[in-house]
């Protein structure tokens, strides 16, 4: 059977511009051209809700009725197709910045699954480290997202930088329904329930020099900069503040900006590793599990 509508199999793939279904059956993405990035961009943020591990199920304020909770969506998506519960099942959840528990499956269907649920445990303690991160391409930025929240970040300040191109501001992940789902999914895998603080600052000056002074006091302030002459430091007892630049890492100038504020520079060795892996890096280096 063709993979996209009623095409004949026959005809040429490649004259009609249809492309194979990708691994998750989603033949729309590949009708997209380089002509028309917008609409690729907005399928790939739809697609980018795929099933994914999910450890703990968090919930938001607005699901939840006295001792119980009602899920629908991807959740429900989830516990049917990969967990595949019943009714009478227990599954681990939370509520976004509340406690975690346990919820019993009272009923389920393909619309929405009802749950009697107990909350008595505290989330895990976040880590005391902010990250200052040169906004990634839309990509990146969705992993990073996910593994911030999941190692135990709670504050990220998005930033501009020289090397930051202008086109990754007008990506759809940024919105606040974005940067949301992709922390659940980060918060879910991690068992925690703590939503981390999103800030967005797209002007790298005043940036440095009306508010980064303020954010950085009473902690640590770090520059990840791979010609550094010290390296990271490891298992800090202290607050952090850490600043991550853009593929190709901060200017001169912005290092100069940095250092001026107090920020020392520091290395993870010799190898020169991508944003999505520099950070789960640091973070790991920083304060270990």
């Amino acid at each position: 059977m063709c993979p996209v509508g009623d095409l004949n199999p026959q005809q040429s793939l490649r004259r009609r511009r249809i492309y194979p279904v990708d691994r998750t059956g989603h033949a729309e993405y590949y009708r997209a051209t380089s002509k028309n990035r917008q609409h690729r961009a907005q399928l790939m943020y739809r697609l980018s809700f795929t099933i994914r591990p999910m450890n703990l199920l968090l919930l938001k304020p607005t699901q939840i009725n006295g001792d119980q909770a009602t899920i629908a969506g991807r959740q429900l998506e989830h516990l049917v197709k990969v967990q595949r519960v019943q009714a009478g099942d227990t599954v681990r959840l939370g509520i976004v910045d509340g406690l975690m528990g346990e919820g019993l499956i009272s009923s389920i269907d393909t619309q929405q699954a009802c749950l009697d649920i107990r909350l008595d445990t505290e989330p895990p303690a976040p880590l005391p480290l902010t990250i200052i991160l040169a906004l990634p391409r839309p990509k990146m930025l969705r992993r990073t997202m996910q593994t911030v929240a999941a190692m135990g970040v709670k504050k990220i300040y998005l930033i501009n930088s020289s090397r930051v191109e202008k086109s990754f501001w007008q990506t759809p992940f940024l919105t606040p329904e974005a940067l949301e789902e992709q922390l659940i999914l980060g918060l879910e895998q991690a068992r925690d329930t703590q939503m981390p603080e999103v800030h967005l600052r797209k002007l790298f000056k005043p940036f440095v020099e009306d508010e980064l002074a303020d954010i950085i006091a009473e902690s640590d302030a770090l520059v990840a900069h791979p010609i550094a002459n010290s390296a990271c430091p490891v298992d800090s007892k202290k607050p952090v503040t850490l600043a991550i630049g853009p593929e190709g890492g901060f200017i001169p100038y912005e290092i100069d900006k940095l250092n001026q504020l107090g920020f020392e520079s520091v290395h993870l060795g010799p190898r020169i590793l991508r944003v999505e892996n520099a950070v789960p890096a640091l973070i790991s280096r920083l304060f270990p599990a």
